[in-house]
């Protein structure tokens, strides 16, 4: 396949080069067609990317561990935090890679494709038999799924201005927590009622019916998910030119393949704002590892067998609610940092009080908030990274890619939580502490320098080619 074929342009076309216009009429649309092709596909991918790959690990790696799964592959604490964290190495390797291959190609096959393959790797649960096993396995999971969460936010920022990006995507990260409720409601259905059945313990019936059901999903998504605006048949002529006009003129679109993929790579690693960005979203991340151990967390708070996976359900429900409306509230006042700080710092607060009692009732409760804080904050400082080096789009691509990968490497926090210290986990509950406070510090640094230092001032934020153009105008009044 040639580069003229998979470039896509976001450039307007020369007869629509006059100044840009509002029209509200037409923009909302575009968004109300963009929305229905681009949301809920994306949104049912991301549960099922949640259930076999790297969130099932938040939630039914969980939930297989307390259906038998370590009992079965002989896996000591260590084992399973080992199991947990060799994912992230493969996601590490190829997370950057693949963003720079998505914003040269057509995400409408690329981001089925990955989710066809995690969809067949998941059904591989059931050869699994020893820890070596299962350790393989999930290294190449993370290879696989390493393109998939980086990529959509990629995808979603060449369609949508970025005071419409964070509740959209805040939207797309909550089915993360629809499959760690789901999830928790189909183990404890799985584990009632299908224990070797075909010979198949009850934690292989949990990877394999929802492996299936992602390799379904997979042929059914490339039918409806768009590619870019400007490439995009469903859209009127029109609609296609005013939807890149818009994004030209809240300085989101560029033309993708101006710039070399080294190029890009350097201008991200050079760029002080990807290192912050890394260091915020490293935080939330490393905190983000209690959500392996929430089964085994609510096991230490008195409940058993199919009850540990229904008592997930109301956990990330709330979580839900509150995610959504930290996001929406964030768009509507375009405004990030400070949802950031004040999200961190209820984590803080309930975290602490978690550690710090013995009521069961109260814990749970606390437990919710201060997970829900941990999961506001990973979509926000992301929308948030997005937001603000918003241009090119391959060095955006490396950015989201590169803090990402950097940031998911953070999750041999999974050791911090190590099975002798139950009840109470003091050590995971103390960590995860320090780092959402790391989180308020982090997201205060960055509204303080992004103020000070704005990227639109930089030649990759635009500024030369504005004062060109302001040229350009000055000489054509004379």
């Amino acid at each position: 396949m040639s580069k003229e074929i998979v470039t896509h342009t976001e450039l307007a076309s020369p007869q629509y080069a006059t100044p840009f216009v509002e029209d509200p009429a037409l923009e909302r649309r575009i968004l109300r067609k963009v929305d229905i092709r681009l949301i809920p596909p994306l949104f049912i991918m991301y549960i099922l990317n949640c259930l076999p790959g790297k969130d099932l690990d938040r939630n039914n790696i969980g939930n297989a561990k307390e259906a038998g799964m370590d009992v079965a592959l002989n896996l000591s604490s260590s084992d399973y935090s080992l199991a947990v964290s060799i994912f992230f190495i493969g996601y590490l390797l190829l997370e950057v890679p693949s963003n720079m291959i998505l914003s040269r190609t057509r995400p409408s096959l690329y981001l089925p494709g990955i989710m066809l393959v995690w969809g067949c790797l998941a059904t591989a649960y059931t050869g699994v038999n020893t820890k070596g096993g299962l350790y393989a396995l999930r290294f190449c999971l993370g290879l696989i799924e390493a393109g998939y969460f980086p990529g959509v936010l990629l995808f979603m920022s060449s369609w949508y201005k970025k005071d419409e990006l964070a509740r959209r995507f805040s939207i797309f990260y909550c089915a993360s927590l629809v499959s760690g409720a789901v999830g928790g409601l189909i183990a404890g259905l799985i584990v009632d009622h299908m224990q070797n059945r075909g010979d198949l313990p009850a934690w292989k019936w949990l990877f394999l019916i929802e492996g299936v059901i992602t390799i379904g999903c997979a042929f059914i998504a490339v039918l409806i998910l768009p590619d870019f605006p400007a490439t995009t048949k469903w859209l009127t002529d029109e609609e296609r030119e005013y939807a890149i006009r818009r994004l030209q003129h809240d300085n989101t679109a560029s033309r993708a393949g101006d710039i070399t993929h080294l190029q890009s790579f350097l201008y991200a690693l050079k760029d002080w704002r990807t290192w912050l960005f890394m260091i915020a979203q490293s935080l939330c991340t490393c905190a983000g590892t209690i959500t392996y151990f929430i089964p085994t967390l609510l096991a230490s708070l008195g409940y058993a067998g199919q009850n540990v996976q229904y008592m997930t359900i109301p956990i990330y429900m709330v979580a839900l609610v509150i995610v959504l409306i930290c996001c929406f509230s964030s768009d509507l006042q375009k405004e990030r940092p400070k949802h950031i700080m004040v999200m961190a710092s209820i984590s803080t607060v309930s975290l602490i009080i978690v550690a710090a009692i013995n009521n069961s009732k109260a814990r749970y409760a606390f437990l919710t908030f201060g997970a829900a804080g941990i999961w506001c904050c990973s979509p926000m400082t992301l929308t948030y990274l997005s937001n603000t080096i918003y241009r090119p789009a391959e060095k955006r691509a490396v950015a989201i890619g590169f803090v990402n990968a950097l940031a998911n490497l953070s999750s041999v926090g999974s050791y911090i939580w190590p099975s002798s210290s139950a009840p109470q986990f003091i050590p995971g509950f103390a960590v995860s502490t320090a780092l959402m406070f790391g989180c308020v510090i982090t997201a205060l640094l960055l509204m303080i320098f992004t103020k000070k230092y704005p990227y639109e001032l930089t030649k990759d934020g635009g500024y030369e080619e504005r004062v060109q153009l302001s040229e350009v105008g000055s000489v054509g009044e004379v």
